[in-house]
């Protein structure tokens, strides 16, 4: 049996698509069809249902999906050990949306013009989302905001970048009182249910600011554009550039102390590419203490 035809499964099903999965996979969609009628007879069973353009998996495709997937990371951990003197082989990271914008594209730069071999598959996602796939090991590494809890022992973690609260306010308001703006100006809240909006909410609530809510979310670019276009002010954590172009908006510090922002890199003890982590890690590292303005 073919891997790359079970790749070309797993390949269909998170899609949706056979055409999707040949854009991604670079070939026809004639060939995902052959291969997976290929794979279908050698099981014994059908693995996709067709139906127009779209495709479902069925319940016989359901039943191998994840084994499916253990069976290729398997394939791809052989790789990695018989590759062991080098520094060949996928490395699967994970990484938050501030991170995969900010930190992230520097990181990966450095490293590969020194590992030109090393392959990074990414996977975006929400912090308590990567902790999971870390600990699983669907993930060997990823960059995420610090958890609120205690990690288990087959993980570890390192603090990368701290970033404190500021008020986020139109560049007209510049060298304004930052707790008169958050008391009188409508307030653009991040989202207090997810681990960054946390700190922001605990400040209000020490300093005994009651705000004039107007919107809350979770999309750190989307309130800076929001805060540009004069619909208020925000409390945000001042995160990793690049920023959305052309706003024109200050960052003002706050008079008293706010617990940071942390993001930092969480991986697994016993990932079979703890040599590519480590040099991931000694990478971030390095990068991070290039100056910026």
């Amino acid at each position: 049996m073919e891997t790359q035809f079970l790749n070309t499964f797993v390949t269909v099903v998170d899609r949706g698509s056979m055409a999707a999965a040949a854009r991604l996979l670079h070939i026809t969609p004639a060939a995902v069809a052959q291969q997976i009628r290929t794979l279908e007879r050698e099981l014994g069973a059908p693995l996709i249902a067709r139906a127009g353009r779209t495709v479902s998996v069925t319940e016989e495709g359901a039943r191998i999906l994840q084994r499916a997937r253990d069976l290729l990371r398997g394939v791809a951990d052989l790789r990695s050990v018989a590759n062991e003197s080098g520094m060949a082989g996928e490395l699967r990271l994970g990484a938050c949306p501030t991170a995969l914008g900010g930190l992230v594209p520097d990181i990966l730069a450095r490293m590969v013009a020194k590992f030109p071999e090393i392959n990074v598959f990414i996977k975006p996602g929400y912090s308590a989302d990567l902790y999971g796939a870390v600990e699983s090991g669907d993930l060997d590494a990823a960059m995420v905001l610090q958890a609120p809890f205690s990690l288990p022992k087959t993980c570890d973690w390192q603090l990368l970048r701290e970033e404190p609260l500021v008020v986020l306010a139109p560049a007209r308001l510049t060298g304004a009182d930052p707790h008169k703006l958050l008391r009188e100006e409508p307030l653009i809240r991040y989202d207090r249910h997810e681990w960054g909006g946390r700190q922001a909410d605990e400040y209000l609530r020490k300093a005994g600011i009651v705000p004039r809510e107007r919107f809350e979310l979770n999309a750190l670019n989307a309130i800076a554009v929001m805060v540009d276009r004069g619909l208020g002010v925000s409390l945000v954590p001042d995160w990793a550039k690049p920023w959305p172009e052309g706003i024109s908006v200050v960052r003002i510090p706050l008079p008293e102390p706010s617990e940071p922002r942390r993001i930092g890199m969480v991986w697994s003890r016993s990932s079979v590419r703890l040599r590519q982590v480590n040099v991931l890690l000694d990478e971030a590292r390095t990068a991070l203490l290039q100056p910026t303005d």
